[in-house]
């Protein structure tokens, strides 16, 4: 399953899922976060968002994994460059995770109804929320752009 895709690595493929979902779980939480005109029509693709991104994070992260096993890339310079990558990746899990997380707090704390934002929490607890969306989306932003660059880096200087 993390390995290959009906022959082909699977981790190039998943990767995709992962570089487009978090960017968007990313953006919708914090639109949702400091834009509450915007929550009745973006809390639903949130809530999917919040589901898929950290599911596509695994599946890459699994999968890479599972490539990096290949012979191809047993060289001490390969596996330097490969740990660095993991490194990158294993902290966007955690970040995109939280940010999950958080998201689905907000889409349940923050209900619209009517047109207008309904919180259902103290008001501290909705900053709070509200913040923390803010910095695990930039966090999670900056380290999917480090895990997708080092691992560009490698394809394309040749392994």
């Amino acid at each position: 399953m993390f390995d290959r895709v009906l022959g082909i690595p699977a981790h190039p493929l998943y990767i995709h899922a992962a570089v487009v979902l978090v960017p968007l779980l990313a953006l919708t939480a914090v639109l949702y976060a400091v834009w509450p005109a915007s929550r009745r029509h973006i809390r639903w693709p949130l809530v999917v968002f919040a589901l898929a991104a950290p599911g596509a994070v695994f599946f890459a992260k699994e999968s890479g994994e599972q490539f990096s096993a290949n012979r191809a890339f047993q060289s001490p310079d390969m596996k330097k460059l490969i740990t660095d990558h993991e490194g990158y990746a294993d902290k966007l899990f955690w970040f995109i995770l939280g940010l999950a997380v958080v998201a689905l707090i907000m889409a349940f704390m923050i209900a619209a109804k009517g047109g207008r934002a309904q919180i259902k929490a103290p008001s501290a607890a909705h900053w709070v929320a509200s913040g923390l969306a803010v910095v695990l989306a930039v966090v999670s932003g900056y380290y999917v752009y480090k895990t997708g660059d080092s691992g560009a880096h490698m394809v394309w200087s040749g392994f």
